[in-house]
C-alpha cells in the first residue's frame, strides 16, 4: 500500500480516573500542548492490551500502581483531542492508601482533587466530560448510555 492510500484510522488511547481511599482523583498538569489539566493516560503501544496500557500511563505519569477498578465507557467523538482523532476507553482505577502522587513523563504536577477541586475549566480534551460521568457513576451508581 503506497503512503498515499494508507488508513486514517483513529488512534486507541487510554485514560485513568485514580481515585485514594478518600474519593479524591489525581489530576495532572500536561507539560506539551494542550496544556491544562488532565487524567493520566495516553497511547495503547502496538502489541499491549488496553488495561496493561491503562496501568503503565499512570504508573508513568503520576508514579502509582494503581488497579483497574471498572471500564467506564469508551469515547470516540472525532473532535475529543485537538491533535488527531483518538478513541479512549476510559477505567476507574483505585490507588492504594497513603500512595501519593508523583509527576513524571509527560506531567509537570500531578496532585489530588476532590469533585469541588476539580478546575473544571481548565480540563484538557472532553475530560470534563468524562469527569461529570464518572462523578454522576461515583453518586449515583449510574453509568453512560449508548
Amino acid at each position: 500500500m503506497s503512503a498515499a492510500q494508507e488508513y486514517k484510522n483513529p488512534l486507541p488511547t487510554t485514560d485513568a480516573i485514580i481515585a485514594g481511599p478518600d474519593g479524591r482523583i489525581v489530576l495532572i498538569l500536561r507539560k506539551n500542548e494542550p496544556r491544562g489539566w488532565a487524567l493520566p493516560g495516553g497511547f495503547v503501544d502496538s502489541g499491549e492490551e488496553i488495561g496493561a496500557a491503562c496501568r503503565r500511563e499512570a504508573k508513568e505519569e503520576t508514579g502509582l500502581d494503581v488497579e483497574l477498578v471498572t471500564q467506564l465507557f469508551t469515547y470516540s467523538d472525532p473532535r475529543r483531542d485537538p491533535r488527531k482523532h483518538t478513541i479512549s476507553t476510559v477505567y476507574a482505577c483505585r490507588a492504594k492508601a497513603g500512595a501519593e502522587p508523583k509527576a513524571d513523563d509527560d506531567a509537570a504536577e500531578a496532585r489530588w482533587f476532590s469533585e469541588a477541586e476539580v478546575p473544571w475549566r481548565a480540563l484538557c480534551f472532553d475530560h470534563a466530560e468524562i469527569l461529570r460521568d464518572y462523578f454522576r457513576w461515583v453518586h449515583t451508581g449510574e453509568r453512560r448510555r449508548l
